[in-house]
């Protein structure tokens, strides 16, 4: 089953055959969105990071993929990445040649908390598939007798490889399962209930809460507000998320778009969120370029962020944290679009419009989830990434902007979290306007968008972070480190084909 329609999966290829650097080569997406094509600066970074890798690695001693592996490998990458769009990542080409440097640099930042409220597990439709009917087989062979009693599904097979990619092969250290509405039932990337047995299994391994979940709320559907009553009493999420746009999944069936600020239809859901002391709401804005608006344009109005402020205005007890920072160019736009928007204007849609809420309003409780912002953007036009940071900040506040990697679309989160480490606005730029420097990969800024403005969101307190720093988890992390195959470097979900 695919979740894109048989014209747009005709034109695309499953991510994890694109070569496993430890930077994406080109976007590549979830059901969620079209991916853009591999640019040509894509393509000359692929060259670039290729020809470094089996450089390096021949220096070493061994292959490319495993050389990639390592800390190494990752600031190779990153090399490549300032050689093919400038310098705009704090690397060298000494750690880059220096297993040893590389290391010790990685060592010191691992420490780093790290709290990515935007994940989700592998959605339907990979050629993972087949491994499904496969367990199938075995299960009603009578081979295995656990695998007879349910069907199996592939949430059986990728629970795993996301515990594997968010906590063993990045320094995250806490994140939030996801998922996402859809007209069709089947078609939900997970239930609400779902996230919660995720949950539940994660902090049961880890013997600590490494692992928060949403519930989703679906202002219009049937039911929808006595869903939030039972997920609230049975499931207790740690926060809600909704999908203004409605079925964001099948655009063409989206029968129930809303309004952040609908008084009448999703008011009372709110006052529902404050009496069960449920004060974040996630709302997916953005992905939604002008080639989408074309197709579906009485959507517009529910994806951008003019609903915002009134809602946060008038909801004052609540945050309003809005997911991809309502950038709007992926999904059938590109991110030159963006940086060609930026350069004429000195602003980006609609991530500037959410910038200028608190000052336009007067509120202190509108956050930005930089998930997708900043994947997409980096791969792509890093200069572009680095504006938005800084828009970000300079409107919302360094306290207002918050991590999330959309993971694990674009595999382990690891190189987003080295591309914040070592990003920096040009001083030009900062300049012109008005932008504070980013500054150091562990300084104050990259370390509240990283974790301080979750965890106080979340009310993360001082002894659940120091509980993970020797949990079952951490312990797994040594053990893997020592022993492990190591990160694959893989992608997951979909990407273009190359023309």
């Amino acid at each position: 089953m695919s979740l894109l329609s048989p014209e747009e999966f005709g034109k695309l290829t499953a991510a994890e055959s694109l070569f496993p650097s430890p930077i994406p080569v080109q976007s590549v997406s979830s059901d969620e969105f079209m991916p853009a094509p591999q640019t040509a600066r894509q393509r000359e970074f692929e060259v670039r990071v290729k020809d470094i890798g089996s450089r390096m690695a021949k220096r070493h001693g061994i292959s490319r993929r495993r050389f990639f592996q390592t800390a190494a490998g990752m600031a190779s990458a990153f090399l490549a990445m300032n050689d093919t769009y400038g310098p705009y990542f704090g690397v060298s080409s000494a750690e880059a040649a220096s297993p040893e440097k590389a290391d010790e640099r990685a060592r010191v930042l691992s420490g780093q908390f790290i709290m990515d409220m935007h994940t989700h597990f592998l959605r339907p439709g990979t050629r993972i598939m087949g491994f499904v009917a496969q367990r199938n087989a075995v299960g009603k062979a009578g081979w295995n007798p656990a695998l007879k009693e349910k069907p199996q599904t592939i949430d059986d097979l990728m629970f795993a490889n996301y515990i594997k990619e968010m906590y063993l092969d990045s320094d995250t250290k806490i994140a939030c399962i996801s998922g996402a509405p859809s007209e069709v039932p089947e078609d939900w990337f997970l239930t609400n209930d779902m996230k919660a047995q995720a949950r539940a299994g994660v902090n049961g391994l880890a013997g600590t809460k490494r692992m928060y979940s949403h519930a989703i709320f679906t202002p219009g559907y049937a039911g929808w507000m006595e869903e939030i009553d039972r997920a609230i009493e049975v499931l207790k999420p740690d926060s809600m998320k909704g999908y203004t746009i409605g079925d964001n999944t099948h655009k063409n069936l989206s029968k129930h778009p809303w309004r952040l600020d609908d008084e009448k239809l999703v008011y009372p859901a709110y006052a529902k969120f404050l009496k069960a002391g449920l004060r974040n709401v996630c709302v997916h804005k953005g992905l939604f370029p002008p080639s989408v608006e074309k197709q579906f344009p009485h959507l517009l109005a529910h994806s951008d962020v003019r609903d915002v402020g009134k809602a946060a205005r008038d909801w004052p007890q609540l945050n309003f944290i809005i997911y991809h920072g309502g950038y709007r160019w992926p999904g059938g736009g590109i991110a030159a679009d963006g940086w060609r928007q930026f350069e004429q204007t000195g602003r980006v849609e609609w991530v500037s419009d959410l910038a200028d809420i608190p000052a336009k309003f007067g509120v202190k409780n509108v956050y930005a989830d930089v998930g997708q912002l900043f994947a997409q953007s980096t791969i792509a036009e890093p200069r572009l990434s680095a504006v938005m940071m800084g828009i970000l900040i300079k409107g919302l506040g360094a306290d207002h902007v918050c991590w999330g990697t959309d993971a694990i679309w674009t595999g382990a989160p690891q190189w987003q979290i080295e591309a914040l480490r070592r990003l920096e606005i040009p001083e030009e730029l900062q300049k012109k306007y008005g932008f504070a420097p980013l500054g150091p990969a562990d300084g104050p800024v990259k370390n509240a968008i990283f974790g301080e403005n979750n965890a106080r969101l979340y009310g993360v307190k001082p002894q659940l972070r120091s509980a993970i720093e020797s949990d079952k988890l951490a312990q797994y992390k040594e053990i893997y480190a020592r022993e492990g195959a190591g990160r694959t470097n893989l992608a997951y979900g979909y990407a273009r084909k190359t023309v």
